[in-house]
């Protein structure tokens, strides 16, 4: 263990009751589902609005971890470990994150801002780690567990730091301040984001600010409000487009593809061209620029470099690949602390038992390559990878610390040699630094589909599961709803990502689809609802456990149970207390007591009905009308079997409009995937499924032609029509067509023209600037699936459900 790591311990206010005072600790975690903790991790039980990590202590116990920073020690953990007892671990790791920051003493830059940090801590690593050994955050990590984790990373060989720092609110730029301790400030765009966590756009600046109530300099667009508000004694150095106070002046012009921005700084005026032309991007680029002058960078130098910029791509990509594979796409970045979050996204999202890593040279460690490359090996092993494949000359030379590992000297022998290496029924993960364009790789390995994709944020579907979870009582457990293929977003992938979050019960409708996750991996209870007899004997080979709603079908599935001899095989009543559709009525109800009376050979594990107004308040009193129905049945056939099981009847809207019905577990379905016909509750979800395709071609046809089947639209003048690769096919509804719906193209609506097709759509882009090729988004942020669902009369959940699954799904994080 390090002085400083040791040093770092000893700064947080806590009582210490362990085994022993002698402990060996190199890494820090917080996830009790990281394969990567082990000995030597001090791990932080952090407690949030939905989760408690004490509650998984024992079992990382028992994995080998003996370190743990707590609030309290489980009863079951006495004695067993080393704990340091504190009052709140967030405050500790915060604590404990400021004190081993303060061991190190170089430039740190600081960025802060509603948009555009991550592009610009990733855009100035690029720009400066030719002069500079640079420590970053990972990924997006600024939040107030990010960004402890980022300045963790920190070690000797490190010249320079680049932290973000995001805030939802007031009081908490505080705390990052005294982690990161920012010598240099960048203040990027402010926007509205997190909006509602401040008084107004002044309070929004004023938090950010105190980011920088250290710094020898701040870096910003300069602003009249934000000139107000920065201490008058700070050293500021700031651009403008107009302003001849600021310390930069820039003019810019798009030429072809890109941006010429004319410097003026001083006496010294040049000219650099970057790769961009949206405004964003632009704004983007001359934050950095701005450093580079800082740094007293030459003109020379800063055009070179500047004109190499490139978009970041900031996501985690899953995609089906050949062969029956599934492939993580990282393919930008390769440092090791990204490659741990890429391991532990592997873990979570793995559909095989096989994994393989395809991983570059790694950069910017900061340590010796025999010790970087010994530790990567120490987390090859622990996430039980199974093969490596290593590209670039130095991982080559240390391929012997690797058990299954080969190599090649950079990705063109990779490329060459495609057609010998054996990929198939395995999860792939490709890591490699954006000098070895990886995307080569990541093209040979994926599925070619056509060019329509339905992305999903992974991240968005773990923020609004936390949002209902947030919504229960602490003994309340879960089930969320899977079935018709995840509502049209992904059934297994999705299943992973709920297995990972530690969900109590799947739901799927039929036997297939419960079959189908138990085949990929699934070790998840999964509930069918709506089972046929037909599908029993299968129900029972996959140990699925079946609803069970009529005489019929509970004196079927005896009968196979008795025949196969099992015992406390689990199944689910489902009573019918007014939806009408499945379920036993209550006058069934002594008969269903007494073919269960003394049956061992199934186990009640839940007794569940359905509200069929629980998102109506106009109907309350029939909802409540229901729930009191069901406490009466689901009582009494507690009582008379003397069993205990799970109950359960509120779906989704049942879980907001009903929270004093959760009974031992509710039914999480739509609110998963951001849908609520509540307008404020939908306000609060996050979008999960953006659906995008391409311009497959642009002709522009004169007044009086017609366009598509039908001739349903004419053209009254000269029309540029765009031809987009998606119709009805592919789950889109032709009432969508014929003017009422539209794209975005270049966050523009065009109107859908004429009839949908089959496998097209074409839309008006008259007096938008576009080009074959380029995106266009279907639905997502806007229009959302809720707007198409009002505008065609029909309900979100049709929307999901219909996209074909021809269309390709991407999941990211």
């Amino acid at each position: 263990m390090s002085k400083k790591i040791l040093n770092s311990i000893q700064n947080i206010p806590a009582k210490f009751i362990g085994t022993s005072s002698t402990m060996a600790i190199d890494s820090i975690s917080i996830d009790s589902r990281s394969l990567q903790n082990g000995p030597k991790t001090l791990f932080f039980a952090l407690v949030g609005a939905n989760t408690d990590a004490h509650l998984y202590l024992k079992n990382l116990i028992a994995s080998g971890v003996q370190n743990f920073v707590v609030t309290h020690i489980p009863e079951d953990c006495e004695g067993k470990a080393n704990f340091y007892v504190v009052t709140n671990t967030l405050l500790a790791l915060q604590q404990f994150a400021a004190a081993y920051r303060s061991f190190f003493d170089f430039p740190i830059i600081g960025l802060t801002g509603s948009n555009g940090k991550t592009i610009v801590k990733e855009w100035l690593n690029f720009l400066l780690s030719p002069d500079y050994n640079v420590i970053r955050s990972p990924k997006s990590y600024n939040s107030q567990i990010g960004v402890p984790l980022s300045v963790i990373a920190i070690n000797e060989k490190h010249n320079l730091g680049i932290f973000e720092a995001g805030i939802s609110t007031v009081s908490e730029m505080e705390k990052l301040e005294k982690i990161i301790k920012p010598t240099i400030g960048i203040l990027t765009n402010i926007g509205t984001a997190h909006d509602e966590g401040f008084a107004d756009i002044s309070d929004k600046i004023k938090e950010k600010l105190k980011l920088f109530q250290d710094v020898q300099v701040i870096i910003y667009h300069k602003n009249p409000t934000i000139d107000l508000l920065i201490r008058p004694d700070t050293t500021v150095f700031c651009w403008s487009y107009n302003d001849a106070k600021a310390s930069v002046l820039i003019t810019k012009k798009g030429v072809l593809d890109k941006t010429v921005l004319t410097v003026l700084q001083n006496n010294n005026k040049f000219d650099i061209k970057i790769p961009f032309q949206d405004e964003a991007s632009i704004e983007n680029a001359i934050s950095c620029l701005m450093v580079l002058l800082y740094f007293k960078y030459d003109n020379r130098t800063i055009q070179n470099r500047m004109e190499l910029l490139y978009p970041v791509e900031m996501r985690l990509k899953v995609k089906n690949g050949i062969n029956n594979s599934s492939i993580i796409d990282d393919s930008y970045s390769s440092d090791f602390q990204s490659l741990k979050i890429a391991l532990d996204f592997l873990e979570s999202q793995k559909q095989y038992k096989k994994k393989t890593v395809i991983l570059s040279d790694i950069f910017q460690s900061g340590l010796p390559n025999d010790v970087l490359y010994a530790k990567v090996a120490e987390l090859i092993v622990s996430n039980r990878i199974t093969r490596v494949i290593g590209i670039g000359e130095t991982i080559s030379a240390f391929k012997n610390k690797f058990a299954n590992c080969s190599t090649f000297q950079n990705t063109a022998a990779f490329v060459a040699d495609f057609e010998n290496l054996d990929f198939g029924n395995e999860t792939i993960l490709i890591k490699g630094a954006r000098s070895f364009q990886f995307e080569e790789i990541v093209y040979l390995l994926e599925e070619k589909t056509h060019e329509t994709v339905l992305e999903i944020n992974l991240n968005a579907i773990s923020y609004n599961l936390n949002f209902f979870k947030s919504k229960l009582l602490p003994k309340v457990k879960i089930m969320v709803m899977v079935k018709a293929f995840g509502y049209g977003n992904g059934g297994l992938e999705i299943a992973k990502l709920l297995e990972h979050h530690k969900v109590d019960y799947l739901g799927v409708a039929f036997a297939d689809e419960g079959i189908s996750l138990k085949n990929g991996g699934i070790n998840l209870p999964i509930m069918v609802l709506n089972p046929e007899n037909t599908s029993f004997s299968a129900i029972i080979q996959h140990q699925l456990e079946p609803e069970i709603y009529c005489l019929k079908g509970l004196y079927a599935f005896l009968k196979i149970a008795k025949q196969k001899n099992l015992k406390h095989f689990p199944i689910h009543i489902k009573f019918d207390t007014g939806m009408h559709r499945l379920g036993f009525e209550e006058n069934t109800l002594d008969e269903l007591i007494a073919a269960l009376r003394g049956n061992s050979t199934v186990q009640i594990k839940s007794i569940l009905s359905h509200l069929a107004t629980s998102d109506d308040l106009e109907h309350m009193d029939f909802a409540h009308s229901q729930i009191n129905l069901f406490e009466k049945v689901s009582s009494k056939l507690m009582s008379e079997l003397q069993i205990k099981p799970l109950r359960h009847i509120l779906n989704t809207s049942g879980i907001s409009n009903f929270l004093d019905s959760q009974f031992d577990m509710v039914r999480l379905g739509i609110g998963l995937y951001g849908v609520s016909n509540d307008a404020q509750e939908q306000k609060q979800l996050e979008n999960v499924g953006t659906l995008k395709s391409v311009i497959s071609q642009i002709r522009t046809i004169a007044a009086g032609e017609s366009v598509g089947y039908g001739r349903r639209f004419v053209a009254e003048k000269p029309t540029k029509i765009a031809t987009i690769p998606i119709g009805y096919a592919d789950g889109i509804s032709r009432g969508w067509g014929d003017g009422l719906g539209f794209v975005m193209v270049k966050n523009t609506k065009a109107y859908i023209v004429g009839s949908i097709c089959m496998d097209m759509l074409m839309v008006d882009v008259t007096g938008v600037e576009c080009k074959e090729g380029d995106s266009i988004l279907i639905f997502g942020e806007n229009p959302t699936v809720s707007f198409i669902a009002q505008k065609l009369n029909t309900i979100p959940y049709e929307i999901l459900t219909s996209i074909s699954q021809r269309v390709k799904r991407v999941f990211y994080r």
